[in-house]
């Protein structure tokens, strides 16, 4: 199995180094690419196509980010020729049913609520690398 790109747009760096360091220890590790505002992961996305580089091929994407909600990156990603096609896993704080509903509602492929405890947090990430990298079929 190749190695896979993964965008997480996450603005808490305590959530970006335990969902980093948990994906990169799979085998084989993933690359992850990290944005911590909505339009960086956006323009990242741009230019990696515009480059003709190897997109993400999965986005992780926290909803409450600075700038830019997690909703509008999803509808932008989803409204975008070049991005629309890719899986975008929501992984917040937010277990608020409208969240929750809006979230699938822009086409999400999944929603995850994070835990409040480290253990938690690490068997959700254990689980979302698992699946994404392991048993789910990519584009």
């Amino acid at each position: 199995m190749l190695p896979v790109d993964i965008l997480l747009v996450e603005d808490n760096p305590a959530d970006v180094y335990l969902a980093q360091s948990h994906l990169e220890a799979l085998e084989p590790a993933p690359q992850v690419h990290v944005a911590g505002d909505g339009p960086s992961a956006l323009e990242f996305l741009r230019a990696q196509s515009r480059a003709g580089n190897q997109r993400p091929r999965l986005v992780v994407l926290d909803l409450n980010l600075p700038g830019m909600s997690g909703h509008e990156v999803l509808s932008h990603i989803r409204e975008d020729d070049e991005l629309g096609h890719l899986p975008v896993m929501i992984l917040s704080t937010s277990t608020a049913r409208s969240d929750v509903e809006a979230a699938y509602q822009g086409h999400a492929n999944a929603y995850v609520a994070k835990p409040e405890d480290l253990d938690g947090y690490e068997r959700i990430v254990d689980g979302i690398g698992r699946f994404w990298l392991e048993t789910a079929t990519l584009p």
